[in-house]
C-alpha cells in the first residue's frame, strides 16, 4: 500500500514570492508559469520588475491548474481557457451573493 503526504501551508495574501519560489511550491515548471503569465492567468506584482514576484493568491491558482493538467491531461493553453472561466464564475456568484444580501427579506 503506498501512503501520500500531503503538505499544508497557512499562507498570509499579503505574502510576496518570487518566481523560484512559486515554481518550487505550486507545481509547474518555470514555462508553464511564465506561459500562465503570458496567458494572464497570474501576475506578477511588477511585469517590468527585473526579477518577477506573485503575491500569495498565484499559488492557489497554479495548484488547480496542477490538478486540472494531471487528471484531464490539458495543456497551458487549455489550463489558462478553463482557469479564466472558473475565474469568471467566482466572480458571477460573489456578485450574486452581494445581491442576494442586499435584497429584503421576506417574511412571509
Amino acid at each position: 500500500m503506498t501512503v501520500e503526504h500531503a503538505e499544508a501551508v497557512w499562507l498570509d495574501e499579503r505574502e510576496v514570492f518570487s518566481l523560484e519560489e512559486l515554481v518550487e511550491r505550486s507545481g509547474v515548471s518555470e514555462v508553464e508559469l511564465r506561459e500562465f503569465v503570458d496567458y494572464g492567468v497570474i501576475a506578477p506584482v511588477d511585469q517590468l520588475a527585473a526579477q518577477w514576484s506573485f503575491c500569495a493568491d498565484c499559488i492557489g491558482v497554479l495548484r488547480t491548474a496542477c490538478r486540472l493538467r494531471d487528471n484531464f491531461e490539458l495543456g497551458t493553453h487549455q489550463l489558462a481557457f478553463v482557469l479564466a472561466l472558473m475565474g469568471r464564475v467566482d466572480d458571477l456568484e460573489a456578485q450574486l451573493r452581494s445581491l442576494t444580501a442586499k435584497m429584503p427579506r421576506h417574511r412571509g
